[in-house]
């Protein structure tokens, strides 16, 4: 049995996307299709005309009904079922179910409008994270609140380890150019936990962790360790609840775009920026000094090209 994520690779190979493909008509196509074959009677003409202008409605109609709004005769809606392929009408209205209830759940498809492919999908499924932060930020208090806690903790210590390890890089970066002592612990077992130690007895008071899918049993047991030794935890991860939130003293839960066969993370990203600026509205002086003196030495020793 494959692992969640090699279904996924399997799920998420990347198409063109475009119109639906050739072996999935709209239903009006199919219909079309499936009685262009056979030679119709004028009266059959009727009846397929009437199912292709109709098919939402007609799919559910009894044969009597059918009957009615095409105006034939009952054995006429039969033989009519019998010479387009099927047993009779019962069989054929199954058909014509089956392509009703598909244009429902592909509505875009049978309007014309191009279905999107894997990447578009995956695109879509971020929007949808970053609509729910945009949401959960309608109240920016507890990001401003553990922003100046960050700022206040020296040293800092950010804390992610395997997938994770990117975000907290991310975060150690900015965060440098803005507070005197920050600390990043990428690597898990006795290594993670004698820089955890030592930051406390530094001074530290505060610890960022970062615990993206799949949640590494080493990121537990840092957490833990922190804890045990003091230290308070702020948590960016995807789940408010679990056994990684249990040991968080403040949970940021974003999620994070699992269309593809790796994850991708635009709104820890973004949420990682929120705590970036609340960390610098919380001590404006410190951080336009710590910026400037930045800039003089970026513009000394030529770090950046010039745009």
């Amino acid at each position: 049995m494959p692992s969640p994520q090699q279904a996924r690779a399997q799920a998420s190979a990347i198409t063109s996307g475009g119109p639906a493909p050739a072996a999935e008509p709209s239903p009006t196509s199919a219909l079309r299709a499936l009685f262009d074959g056979p030679r119709l009677s004028p009266g059959q003409r009727r009846i397929a005309q009437y199912l292709i202008e109709n098919v939402a409605e007609a799919a559910f109609l009894s044969i009597t009904d059918l009957a009615e709004r095409v105006g034939v005769s009952q054995p006429s809606v039969t033989r009519f079922a019998t010479a387009v392929g099927f047993s009779g009408y019962p069989a054929l209205r199954e058909r014509l179910q089956a392509l009703a209830l598909s244009a429902r759940s592909g509505a875009p498809e049978a309007s014309g409008v191009p279905r999107p492919n894997e990447l578009q999908a995956a695109v879509d499924a971020e929007i949808e994270n970053l609509e729910n932060l945009r949401r959960d930020f309608a109240d920016p208090a507890r990001v401003v609140e553990v922003g100046r806690a960050l700022s206040r903790s020296s040293p800092l210590t950010v804390l992610g380890l395997r997938i994770s390890v990117s975000l907290a890089e991310y975060f150690a970066y900015a965060a440098r150019r803005i507070h005197p002592d920050v600390r990043l612990v990428t690597r898990g077992g006795s290594v993670a936990y004698d820089a955890l130690l030592q930051s406390r007895e530094a001074g530290g008071t505060w610890v960022l962790a970062f615990a993206m899918p799949r949640h590494a049993q080493e990121s537990l047991t840092a957490m833990r360790v922190a804890r045990h030794a003091g230290l308070r935890v702020a948590l960016v991860t995807d789940l408010a609840l679990g056994p990684l939130a249990d040991e968080a003293d403040v949970v940021f839960a974003t999620g994070t775009g699992s269309r593809l066969v790796f994850d991708s993370y635009a709104a820890p990203v973004l949420m990682s920026a929120a705590l970036l600026q609340a960390m610098t509205d919380a001590d404006p002086e410190r951080t336009h000094a710590r910026l400037e003196e930045y800039e003089q030495v970026a513009e000394q020793h030529a770090f950046f090209l010039k745009d």
